[in-house]
């Protein structure tokens, strides 16, 4: 892949002469959904698939921004003397918004660059490519620069980043998985403080397969706000009776003991995902460290039925790939993965049901959904490199 991008941005560019290669990755959710702003786990790895970058420092301050999963939209020029969204060239917010956010933590950036980029994760497959875009730019500037910041710190550029020049009102766990991403493990990384430790997730005789719905969707005109916002009252209301910072304060006993103090039927479904989601991470984890993969897979499969009836946030898409997938024998565990409305699920597979899993579950969901879905067997791996 090093080679393909460096010879297109020759050809997109003039030449490739002081130009470097990157990657950073996609990531893959295991379990801890809808968590990560309501203070509680999440269960994230960093994948093999994700974003190549190629770039090159200029010695004005224009910005030229290429991406070859975006080829008819040509080169699009900026400039880091005008760093504002664009509605219509809307992929190279991403970038431009790191950019911003270094300057507005006091990093001025010296000249601009010339950027192309090809990612080879599903585009609005919810494996997180806008943040694998953004912790790849941070890691660019990084390197060009001589910036004094960490991988953590990159991640926390990028969210600031999505958070307020792209306005979605995102947690933290997409570009911290992206951003320190060790080959082999997930991260069980406690949103509320920011600890992490790295657990190993040893499959023996399966695989991690994921099922990409095709059904696109845009986050921020999503209803991921609105969940946001419910959860934010439900928590106001909370906090009258418990004292909290958090839903993921509370285990499940505490929520149900102060729950009627939630006004609306809706909200105390949201505030109940939020809680019991956050304890079968937290269980989840346990059980991997026991080696108990079976526990793992029933407590993935109950995040789904939360996510679909409490969270209402899955949709007859993933409904349909998760429901078919629990048909497999040989299927470990399977859940939607990501925000939701459309975007990815997660499944563990035996090795020896795999090819039937993408057979059968691919066949059903087209007949019902009436187009495709695509399936990737992916690995776990390492945050952002120089290639």
């Amino acid at each position: 892949m090093k080679e393909l991008v460096l010879k297109k941005f020759a050809e997109v560019f003039g030449d490739a002469e002081g130009a470097k290669a990157y990657f950073a990755p996609g990531r893959v959710n295991m379990i801890g959904e809808h968590t990560d702003y309501n203070g509680g786990h999440v269960f994230p790895c960093a994948l093999t698939i994700g974003t190549y970058g190629v770039a090159r420092k200029r010695a004005d301050k224009k910005l030229r921004f290429y991406s070859m999963n975006f080829e008819k939209l040509g080169v699009i020029e900026s400039s880091l003397e005008d760093l504002k969204p664009y509605p219509e060239a809307d992929w190279t917010n991403y970038p431009k918004g790191v950019m911003w956010a270094f300057e507005q933590k006091g990093m001025e950036l010296p000249c601009g660059m010339d950027l192309l980029l090809n990612g080879n994760i599903p585009n609005g497959s919810g494996l997180s490519s806008s943040a694998s875009v953004e912790v790849l730019t941070g890691f660019i500037l990084r390197d060009f620069f001589g910036f004094d910041v960490t991988n953590q710190d990159l991640a926390l550029i990028g969210q600031f980043a999505e958070n307020k020049f792209n306005k979605v009102n995102c947690g933290i766990m997409d570009q911290f998985a992206i951003a320190m991403g060790k080959a082999g493990n997930a991260i069980f990384l406690d949103t509320a403080t920011l600890e992490y430790e790295y657990a190993p997730i040893k499959l023996e005789n399966a695989k991690i397969v994921i099922a990409c719905s095709n059904k696109k969707r845009g986050l921020g005109d999503s209803k991921y706000n609105e969940r946001r916002s419910e959860c934010e009252t439900a928590l106001a209301e909370l906090r009258q009776v418990v004292r909290i910072e958090s839903l993921g304060e509370l285990d499940e006993e505490t929520f149900e003991k102060f729950a009627s103090i939630i006004k609306s039927d809706v909200r105390r479904k949201r505030a109940k995902h939020a809680v019991y989601e956050n304890q079968r991470t937290v269980r989840a984890v346990a059980a991997l460290r026991a080696n108990d993969v079976k526990l793992f897979g029933e407590l993935m499969n109950a995040s789904h039925v939360s996510l679909r009836d409490d969270y209402e946030v899955t949709g007859i898409e993933l409904d349909t790939l998760v429901e078919e997938a629990w048909k497999v024998e040989g299927v470990i565990g399977s859940r939607m993965t990501g925000a939701g409305f459309g975007g990815c699920t997660v499944s563990i597979v035996k090795d020896e049901a795999i090819d039937t899993f993408i057979a059968q579950v691919g066949k059903a969901y087209e007949e019902k959904i009436g187009y495709a879905a695509d399936f990737y067997v992916v690995e776990i791996g390492d945050g952002p490199v120089i290639l």
